[in-house]
């Protein structure tokens, strides 16, 4: 099964935005390399345009977001992995900040990515917060 994604490029270290399609194991791969520079993100979709999973993260934490249309952007309610009241994780190449209501631990967040590619399904992630 391929998936078509983007993430923090290893050379630039700056998202690198054209679209590429892989077999999971190539995402895993980047992800890893992303994990031991201790930050990164990615963006992953499977066969249609939408939806699309992006996740933010640094230090151990992550943020989920969810594309179910152009216009349509809902957040991944965490489980307060933060121990403060916000995070700081990248979108794309900039530090977003987002209160603990919606931090993750990063293999918490890590395994509802890959659940997504898996299935294609994000019902089953978790509860949604609609932007």
């Amino acid at each position: 099964m391929n998936v078509w994604w983007s993430a923090t490029s290893p050379s630039s270290g700056r998202f690198a935005a054209p679209e590429v399609e892989t077999d999971m194991a190539e995402l895993v791969e980047r992800f890893e390399w992303l994990r031991a520079q201790g930050r990164g993100y990615l963006e992953v979709r499977r066969d249609d345009d939408f939806p699309v999973l992006t996740m933010g993260f640094q230090d151990g934490v992550a943020v989920v977001h969810l594309f179910t249309s152009a216009e349509t952007t809902c957040l991944l309610l965490g489980e307060s992995a933060a121990d403060a009241e916000s995070t700081q994780v990248p979108v794309m190449d900039e530090p977003a900040e987002f209160t603990a209501e919606f931090v993750h631990r990063l293999d918490h967040a890590w395994e509802a990515v890959q659940q997504f590619v898996r299935t294609g399904e994000v019902t089953g992630l978790g509860q949604w917060y609609e932007l």
